[in-house]
């Protein structure tokens, strides 16, 4: 378990990119293409490595990969692995899985076991990678699972690096993530807690009616350096969803150190400060002392 006291932010967003065996989370082509986008030219971290990273800087990090098997062809890393590995770093880590909705019923049996036999906390999805909109009904089960279990869910919004620049974007359709598919599963699941990953490209505005209307909505802030955040997003950051937005980097292809020192000079009230970078995090995932 995460001692609060013991750490200076939570980090919501970080990517089990290699598994400690060398299998990758994405086919080469678009690991490439990422990296390329990012400008990303450093090896692979492992569980293990960015355990090392962010216990050094006192940071608790959520670590999830991403499972498009059934789009993409590319096995996934093992979810089981994830759990595993951060068990071995609970002080810092905490794992978050991944299961692609096209599984079916399979899906929600997995959900399940992860969460009462592997410890997982959360679970991630990249509907643009995976090819389904939030708001298809096959996802509905899955959904239902979680909501039951208890525990929140990321979803990836707005443009993707992966795919980015390659002919025919390597086949990711950024249409599947409109925040406004999520507004649906939102009024539909009242009691599943909702994160939307990144600023919203170009759906911004989407993004923070969705978060604004639906109580069980949050934002993180990953994926871009705060200086390039849309004004909006730092207006309604400062006010009307203080309480809803949190520190995530998309560590390793934005490292917390380069989003950190942007974020100091980010025109944020000094009492909204520790909520966004721990305090809200605590309270999602349940780690806030009651």
């Amino acid at each position: 378990m995460i001692d609060l006291d013991s750490v200076v932010a939570i980090d919501v967003h970080t990517h089990a990119e290699i598994s400690a065996d060398g299998h990758p989370s994405l086919s080469p082509l678009l690991e490439e293409a990422k990296a390329g986008y990012f400008k990303s030219g450093d090896p692979q971290p492992t569980i293990a490595a960015t355990a090392a990273y962010y216990r050094e800087r006192r940071i608790a990090a959520v670590v999830f990969t991403v499972d498009a098997e059934a789009e993409t062809g590319h096995p996934p890393i093992p979810n089981e692995q994830v759990a595993a590995e951060c068990a071995e770093h609970s002080d810092v880590l905490i794992p978050f899985a991944s299961i692609d909705p096209h599984r079916g019923q399979a899906a929600v049996r997995q959900a399940r076991r992860l969460v009462a036999e592997h410890g997982i906390r959360g679970f991630k999805f990249h509907p643009s990678l995976q090819g389904f909109h939030p708001d298809d009904r096959l996802a509905y089960p899955l959904y239902a699972a979680i909501e039951e279990l208890d525990v929140p869910v990321v979803f990836h919004t707005g443009q993707t690096g992966i795919g980015a620049g390659l002919p025919g974007g390597g086949g990711i359709r950024l249409k599947y993530s409109n925040p406004m598919d999520v507004d649906s599963v939102a009024a539909d699941f009242p009691g599943l807690r909702i994160v939307l990953a990144h600023p919203s490209f170009p759906w911004q505005d989407e993004a923070l009616a969705v978060a604004t209307h639906k109580q069980n909505v949050y934002i993180d802030l990953s994926g871009w350096s705060p200086k390039y955040f849309p004004p909006q997003l730092v207006r309604y950051a400062n006010t009307l969803l203080r309480d809803k937005v949190l520190f995530g980097s998309d560590y390793p292809v934005i490292t917390p150190d380069r989003w950190l020192a942007d974020f100091e000079r980010l025109d944020i009230k000094p009492e909204v400060r520790p909520l966004i970078l721990k305090d809200n995090a605590a309270r999602l995932l349940g780690l806030a002392k009651e």
